[in-house]
């Protein structure tokens, strides 16, 4: 399913040139767009079909006539407006910006958790570490850290992170619930929005968080006043100490977004004790955003970036999978995949397995 753009040259010699010289200027354009979007230039011009002038947009967002002019004439070159006659309109590049909420949240991340510790991403590449972390704190990996994270650093982290499991929850319920599960184990359950959203669809099912403390306690202050709330249960582990078990007992185990937050080496470890806690009548659903089995290609390049946040801020060792590697993860530990359903969300995947 990998996109074909990725086997051959797609560009002419110009598109090309000018490509370099948008990667060179990357920061100054992020920049750049997020301030128009953050000023309220372009809802400003999204209001308006036949735009504003210069001195127009100036006196409408309080800015000076020489801080207008830079971001609108660098917003010219970047695409995201266009001059007609002295009058700024919206172009399409800057109507998604402002209207596509995937590029919100992903802005939002880059800026608020990445910008700045991405000026370490040399370092992590080389050192095998979230090098980048430490401009937010001494922790060993962003997850011990999160819940002392600047608030709005938690906003855009949660917010990302929400944002796309939430969008493929619906249809995930359905192909969970298909085997009518009465204990589903729930492994990095984070704050509890899996299993508030298996408490309600299900009026039987009894859910178990396996976390971190510190995320179990964030879980619980979550889900304290949900219906179905006493259905949700917690176990503290550290997830990357191999001699600790995972409860056993279950019909269904489920990890969202989960795996991509390790190693292949320390997933295959997870999954090795998934397949040790599970029985022969087990269903193990693991969903993650794997970028060679996306629809459209945006999604593919979306998730091949977000890869290095993983290496800059949470733990110097993951990435977003590509399908080949987690199946393999997945064989590894034991455990054989059943069916794979695409498509689901914004371009998640949910692999079924079960124990060879």
């Amino acid at each position: 399913m990998m996109h074909k753009r990725y086997t051959k040259e797609q560009l002419t010699a110009v598109e090309a040139q000018r490509l370099a010289q948008e990667i060179a200027f990357g920061p100054v354009v992020f920049q750049v767009s997020r301030l128009m979007l953050k000023f309220g230039i372009f809802q400003l011009l999204a209001d308006k079909r036949k735009g504003y002038t210069l001195q127009e947009i100036s006196v409408q967002t309080g800015l000076t006539r020489y801080a207008a002019q830079v971001l609108l004439e660098a917003s010219l070159a970047i695409g995201t407006i266009l001059l007609e006659e002295d009058r700024y309109v919206l172009a399409k590049a800057g109507w998604f910006l402002l209207n596509d909420k995937m590029a919100r949240v992903n802005m939002e991340f880059n800026h608020d958790v990445n910008y700045q510790g991405l000026f370490y991403l040399e370092e992590a590449l080389l050192n095998g570490q979230p090098e980048g972390l430490k401009v937010f704190g001494g922790w060993p990996t962003i997850y011990e850290g999160l819940s002392q994270l600047p608030e709005q650093v938690q906003k855009s982290w949660f917010g990302f992170d929400h944002f796309y499991s939430d969008n493929s929850f619906s249809q995930a319920l359905e192909i969970v619930f298909l085997h009518s599960p009465k204990r589903l184990l729930d492994i990095g359950g984070n704050t509890g929005r899996w299993a508030t959203r298996c408490v309600q669809y299900n009026q039987e099912v009894e859910v178990t968080i396996v976390d971190l403390p510190q995320q179990l306690e964030m879980m619980r202050k979550q889900t304290a006043d949900v219906p179905g709330a006493e259905r949700i249960h917690g176990h503290g582990a550290n997830l990357l100490d191999r001699t600790v078990p995972f409860p056993s007992g279950f019909d269904a185990v489920w990890m969202s977004q989960f795996l991509d937050c390790f190693s292949e080496e320390e997933a295959t470890s997870i999954l090795s004790r998934v397949a040790q806690s599970a029985s022969k009548d087990s269903k193990v659903y693991i969903m993650e955003t794997l970028w060679d089995r996306q629809p459209y290609e945006t999604g593919s390049y979306c998730l091949t970036q977000i890869s290095l946040y993983f290496t800059a801020m949470a733990n110097g060792n993951s990435k977003m999978f590509h399908s080949d590697d987690l199946i393999r993860c997945i064989k590894n530990a034991g455990l054989e995949v059943e069916e794979i359903h695409d498509n689901i969300g914004l371009g998640h995947s949910i692999l079924q397995c079960r124990l060879k």
